[in-house]
Parts: structure tokens; C-alpha cells; sequence
């Protein structure tokens, strides 16, 4: 039996950095983790991706050579190397995390983690661990606080047979290592994940359907980036099916037969593989919440704005406590629990979180959209300002897309911002501060932007929201 303030269940990014930070703050911590170090968004989501599409990119720009007076022939690739130095990148990522785990005197234990009344559960302490070591055995760890961090897998609707087979219907772990490069593909569902696979394997050359329930894709983000985003992929060659109901996914001799409705009309897509891309269901079954009675909402686990559950002691934090299914919420929620674990007196765990979209082009998002600020019926001003008029844009060869942004017309407030085009994931974190800082139309429009640069835009978005744009 062992003793620690703190026993974290689940190492990605939201456990691992949970538990860095109360280390920091003098706390005894373990972390359980069942299978790799970093979890699934480093070994086999966020991380990995990205990696694909960097392949996929630069593949893609090689058809573009000549628009820079440059050329080149006899452009190929290797997509075993392409898939190998994925791995390589989140295997090397896995290592540096069990590096800081002993930095930070972090004890690691591999095995399955299972939650039991504590010793004294009568006077409210927090739930023991019961660890099903990997190695074999059983090990029991008390904890004055546990914090679920077990994250999430990719949903299964198998009454229409969209279940992931690792052969013709995949799931994102299939489709970051598969043996070898379909020539066609049917993606179901148009979120990040889905229109990220379909931008890396368009890039290869294979032929792409995406399929998606609702009139629109990417239907979180503005309606108007949207638009664009769809006319964009399409232009690199992605066919669409919007409206579209998958009534029917039947494995064949030669791949997936997928059966949809459009607008009261049947249709059939035929693909060597169908990648499933509609969402995650919550690692919280088998965990032994029901018997503690932790409050659940849609097998997502309840918590208060500093992250703690229903239950004296157990917290939760990332994709197992909802939406939005970030990374990045999951360390900021990690680190706000383990501080607060630590007495610290933070007001509350909430703060504007950006979506990216890692596609070509780019879309980035924080805050309300349009449609949202009018659904709500808010006054609000709107700017927008395209990178075709932006120097750095054209110099660079980069001038799809634009940024818009959305003010309160009663405070000023920057309420929204949206942007798509080249590298906009690494711009939004621009608004991101603005609207933590709760900045007006007056300090953006009083920041001095360097030049030549494409930040330029989200300068001249929020001018042309109060009639003052300079470049168009």
C-alpha cells in the first residue's frame, strides 16, 4: 500500500502536466498510465498528425514549384518513411515524458487503474486505486486526492456497422499506421479529425469523400469560414456530401460500400477503406464511478469550475469531463486542479480555449461565431480583412483565406475571432490573449504589428470593424 497527495489516472496531456505542476508545488504524486506515456494525443493523435500532414504538405508544394521560379522533376514518396517518421516523432515525445516524470520525482506505474471506497470513505476521504499492474500483480494506492484524467476513444455506431476493424473501417489509430496507401477513401464526419485525414491522404493523391450529417462542414466553427473551408479543400480535389445520412457501412471484397441519405435520396459511396471520424465516447466505464457515485452527464464525468467531481477528493480534468475535446483545455484544466489541490486560491478554471484545424488551408477559432453572437441577439460589429491585399501573403505565395473578427457594438469587447488560410493555428493565440485580457477595439486597434507579416490581417480585421481599414 502506498501513500501520496496525489494519484493521477491517465498521462496525456492533461494527467502528465497535472502532475508536473503539483509536483512543483511540494506535492508526493504518482501517475498510472496503461499503456504509453503522452497518451493518445501524443502517441496517437494530436502529435502524430501533424506529422502526416507536414509529409502531406510539403509533397503538395512540390506542384507548386514553379509559381517561385523554381522546378524540379521526378517527384515521389516513400509513404512507409512518411508513416515511420510519424512514429518516430511520437516515440520521441513518449521518451522526453518519462524524462520529465523523473525529473520531477513523479513515480510512473503501468497498469490499469480501477477507483474503491477509501479506507475512510465514511468521514469523506478520497477513493483508493486498485492498479492491475501490466507486469502482473496488484497494487493499491491511497491518496489524500485522485485525478481522472483517463481521456477518451473514438466512438463505435455499430447499428449501422461503422465499427473500426483496422482493415477496411478505421478509427484515427488506423489511419496513423496503416500498412499500406488506399487509393480511395470515404471519411465520415467533416470535425477536425475527419477533414485532417482527408487533407494528408489528398495530399498523397488518394481520392476522398467526406461525408458529413449536418448542411454544412466543420459546423462548429463561423458559418462563413465554413463556406470557405469547403471551397478550398474542394479545390484540392476533396468531394463533399453535406446533408448526408449514413444509414448503412457494409464491408465488401474490395472495401466499404457506404450507404447515405441526401435530401430524401438514397446514394451509395463505394471506398477501399471508410474512416470513422464522429466523435469520442469517455474512457468512464470499468472505472468504478458508479459505485462511488460520481455525477455523470452523457458518460462525461461532472465537475465544478475547479475541476472536482460530486466526490470528496476526485477530480477530473480533459476529454473525460467534456467538451471541448482539447488538448490544450486538458493541461490548462490540469494545472488549474493541481494548483487548487495545492490550496491555491484560483477563482476559476475557465478561460477562452482556441479550435485549430491542421488542414490546407488552416482554421483557426475563439469565442462566440456569428451566428452565435446572433442567435444570442447581440449587437456586435464585424471585420474582416483577406490575405490576397496582405504583403507578407503575397510575397510568400499564401493569399487563401482571411481573418474575421467579432466586437461587442455596446462594450467594445473582442468577442470572436476566425481565421482561415496559411499557418493561422499560430496566429490565433493572438485573440486568444486578447479576449483573456478582455481587450477593446482600442488596445488591438493600438497594438503595433510588425511588417511584413500576416498578423498584419488580424490588425486590418479589426480596423475594418469600425470603418478604419487602411489596405482595402
Amino acid at each position: 500500500m502506498s501513500d501520496f497527495d496525489l494519484v493521477v489516472i491517465g498521462s496525456g496531456p492533461g494527467g502528465y502536466v497535472a502532475a508536473i505542476r503539483a509536483s512543483q508545488l511540494g506535492l508526493k504524486v504518482a501517475i498510472v498510465e496503461r499503456e504509453n506515456l503522452g497518451g493518445i494525443c501524443l502517441n496517437w493523435g494530436c502529435i502524430p498528425t501533424k506529422a502526416l500532414l507536414k509529409s502531406g504538405e510539403k509533397f503538395e508544394s512540390l506542384s507548386h514549384l514553379k509559381e517561385y521560379g523554381l522546378s524540379a522533376s521526378g517527384a515521389s514518396f516513400d509513404f512507409d518513411a512518411i508513416i515511420q517518421r510519424s512514429r518516430g516523432v511520437a516515440k520521441q515525445l513518449n521518451q522526453g515524458v518519462g524524462f520529465l516524470m523523473k525529473k520531477n520525482k513523479i513515480e510512473v506505474i503501468e497498469g490499469t487503474a480501477k477507483l474503491e471506497k477509501g479506507p475512510n470513505s465514511k468521514d469523506g476521504s478520497a477513493p483508493k486505486v486498485v492498479v492491475t499492474l501490466n507486469k502482473g500483480g496488484e497494487q493499491v494506492l491511497n491518496a489524500k486526492n485522485v485525478m481522472l484524467a483517463v481521456g477518451a476513444r473514438a466512438r463505435a455506431l455499430p447499428q449501422i456497422g461503422l465499427e473500426a476493424d483496422g482493415d477496411k473501417i478505421w478509427a484515427y489509430r488506423d489511419a496513423l499506421a496503416p500498412k499500406k496507401l488506399p487509393k480511395t477513401f470515404v471519411v465520415i464526419g467533416s470535425g477536425a479529425i475527419g477533414i485532417e485525414f482527408a487533407s494528408f491522404y489528398r495530399a498523397l493523391g488518394s481520392e476522398v469523400t467526406v461525408v458529413e450529417a449536418v448542411d454544412r462542414i466543420m459546423p462548429v466553427e463561423d458559418e462563413e469560414v465554413s463556406k470557405a473551408a469547403q471551397k478550398g479543400f474542394e479545390k484540392r480535389g476533396i468531394k463533399f456530401k453535406t446533408g448526408a445520412k449514413v444509414t448503412k457501412v457494409t464491408k465488401t471484397a474490395k472495401g466499404v460500400s457506404v450507404a447515405i441519405e441526401v435530401g430524401g435520396k438514397a446514394e451509395t459511396l463505394e471506398a477501399e477503406v471508410c474512416i470513422s471520424a464522429v466523435g469520442i465516447t469517455a474512457n468512464t466505464d470499468g472505472i468504478g464511478l458508479e459505485a462511488l457515485g460520481v455525477e455523470l452527464d452523457r458518460g462525461h464525468i461532472k465537475t465544478d469550475s475547479h475541476c472536482q467531481t460530486n466526490v470528496k477528493g476526485l477530480y477530473a480534468i480533459g476529454d473525460c469531463a467534456g467538451a471541448p475535446w482539447l488538448a490544450h483545455k486538458a493541461s490548462h484544466e490540469g494545472i488549474h486542479a493541481a494548483e487548487h489541490i495545492a490550496g491555491f486560491k484560483t477563482p476559476n478554471v475557465h478561460s477562452p480555449i482556441a479550435g485549430c484545424t491542421y488542414a490546407q488551408p488552416q482554421v483557426a477559432s475563439v469565442g462566440v461565431t456569428e451566428q452565435g453572437a446572433r442567435e444570442a441577439k447581440r449587437e456586435v460589429k464585424i471585420g474582416r480583412f483577406p490575405f490576397r491585399v496582405n504583403g507578407k501573403a503575397i510575397a510568400s505565395g499564401e493569399t487563401e483565406g482571411f481573418v474575421k473578427v467579432i466586437f461587442d457594438a455596446k462594450t467594445g469587447a473582442l468577442i470572436g475571432a476566425h481565421m482561415i488560410g496559411h499557418e493561422v493555428t499560430e496566429m490565433i493565440q493572438g485573440y486568444v490573449t486578447a479576449i483573456t485580457m478582455e481587450a477593446t477595439e482600442e488596445d488591438i486597434h493600438g497594438i503595433v504589428y510588425p511588417h511584413p507579416t500576416m498578423s498584419e490581417a488580424m490588425h486590418e480585421a479589426a480596423l475594418d470593424a469600425y470603418g478604419r481599414v487602411i489596405h482595402i
